[in-house]
């Protein structure tokens, strides 16, 4: 064996004391007090005659900041009690049973209520901070605001029986949650819990979550919305619903996937060499493999859907996974369609030249795709896998996920917004660099100081990011 000296005079001991793992925990914490949301929530979660050690706004902003330093179950709780000298006593894991088990229907509404209220403060300390608001920019283009909401839904494998679990779709067995995301922010903005065997297609679970995201956007910035949907989401029921949204004071425009049938490859059939022009990627550059057209005056089917909708046909070379799926038109074309449905009007979108042309509504809802990244980062916070055989505290550890990663992101907008390696950070890459720092707690003159190390790369990023928190202005 190849000795290389380094474990030479090496002892390790469990003797260290003043030690605080996990330092990030402190940012994020002093985020959602500062916020007001650690203040708010205590009261919606009060119950009469009960009169816990540990507030129950503490404990479920405790759950959450856990769930983004990683935790995957309740008992993870324990991660933050080596931050008792910093942060106070941790709820054990028994309090954050009882406090998830408060995620009854009308709780949940009254949380939604103070995320919110919440929500509308913090947006406008993201809006004054040198970076400002972000807006998306599409194909080069900027939607200025315009806010972007992505719905979709996910897969949660449970490894045991739990209640709800059912099979699912991809022959899995587990839950099927349906949410709703801010692309902006990328923030989760709602989540509905459903079984496993819940349909892919369902009006009404869109349409709770759907309405749901809409209350927890300001109400002085819901004048310019976009929704996006993939194709399991479509039906005339939604399409129906997102139309009747548009009013005197709100435009709601959106992008839907389309199922195609064979009338719709008879409309493809029909479309002349000429009307296909070349698809450009999400930075606007000419795509000249990828051929994009609209196909609104051609579909036979557009009679049975709602006024005002036009049609986009895509077509790309298929790959090899995608060569065994293709229909017998698209085998004999050597092309692979997709169809995209919109209430874009012919002169686009208001204040966004160019936004008319069929390539930019391409891009635009291809750009959905960035919605697979929030799902990912939820489940790598916290929904990986549901903790508890019972669906109401499974109902709150749901909860517990979209509040951490509605801190993780408000902590990139707030604290972190010029750090170019940290600022659109995966969670991860955040643990990694900043959640999971290590640091040491001294007294000196009646203060604390926690301490990390001076030669961290991402030290002073830290330390910017906790003068900005510490920095921010109550809520009124």
């Amino acid at each position: 064996m190849q000795d290389t000296g380094w474990d030479h005079a090496l002892k390790v001991t469990a003797e260290g004391e003043g030690l605080v793992g996990h330092a990030g925990a402190v940012l994020l914490r002093k985020l959602a007090d500062e916020a007001g949301l650690t203040a708010a929530l205590g009261p919606v979660l009060a119950r009469s005659r009960r009169f816990p050690l540990v507030d129950r706004g503490i404990a479920l902003v405790s759950i959450a900041v856990a769930i983004v330093l990683g935790a995957t179950s309740m008992r993870d709780i324990t991660l933050l009690a080596h931050h008792a000298p910093v942060l106070g006593p941790e709820p054990s894991d028994t309090t954050v049973r009882r406090t998830l088990e408060l995620a009854d229907s009308a709780t949940l509404d009254k949380i939604a209520k103070v995320r919110a209220r919440i929500r509308a403060h913090v947006w406008k300390l993201i809006a004054a901070t040198p970076a400002g608001f972000p807006w998306l920019a599409i194909a080069g283009k900027l939607l200025a605001g315009w806010l972007v909401i992505d719905l979709d839904a996910t897969l949660i494998t449970a490894h045991s029986d739990k209640e709800g679990a059912a099979p699912t779709f991809k022959k899995g067995y587990g839950f099927h949650p349906l949410g709703a995301w801010l692309a902006n922010t990328a923030e989760s903005l709602a989540m509905l819990l459903r079984p496993g065997n819940a349909g892919s297609n369902t009006f009404a679970d869109h349409l709770a979550v759907l309405t749901a995201a809409i209350r927890q956007i300001p109400a002085r910035m819901r004048s310019r919305l976009l929704v996006r949907v993939d194709g399991a989401g479509a039906s005339h029921e939604l399409i129906t619903h997102l139309l009747s949204l548009t009013t005197r004071r709100r435009t709601v425009l959106f992008t839907c996937g389309w199922a195609i049938t064979e009338a719709d490859e008879q409309a493809i059939r029909l479309l002349p060499a000429a009307a296909w022009q070349a698809g450009l990627d999400q930075d606007g550059a000419v795509q000249q493999d990828k051929h994009v057209a609209e196909i609104t005056h051609l579909m036979s089917r557009a009679a049975g859907w709602p006024a005002g909708l036009r049609w986009i046909v895509r077509r790309t070379k298929p790959s090899r996974r995608q060569s065994k799926n293709l229909t017998a038109f698209e085998r004999a074309t050597g092309w692979r369609y997709s169809i995209i449905c919109t209430n874009i009007p012919a002169a686009g979108i208001p204040g966004v030249p160019g936004s008319h042309h069929a390539q930019f509504t391409d891009v635009l809802h291809r750009e959905h795709a960035v919605v697979e990244d929030q799902v990912r980062t939820n489940k790598a916070m916290g929904l990986r896998n549901l903790p508890s055989k019972t669906w109401q505290v499974n109902c709150g550890w749901v909860l517990a996920a979209n509040l951490a990663a509605d801190l993780s992101a408000w902590c990139r907008l707030l604290g972190l917004y010029d750090c170019d390696d940290l600022k659109d950070a995966e969670p991860d890459t955040l643990r990694y660099r900043l959640w999971h720092l290590p640091a040491r707690l001294a007294r000196h003159a009646r203060q604390r100081v926690l301490k990390i190390s001076r030669t961290w790369p991402w030290k002073d990023a830290f330390l910017a990011c906790w003068q900005r928190l510490c920095a921010l202005p109550a809520p009124a």
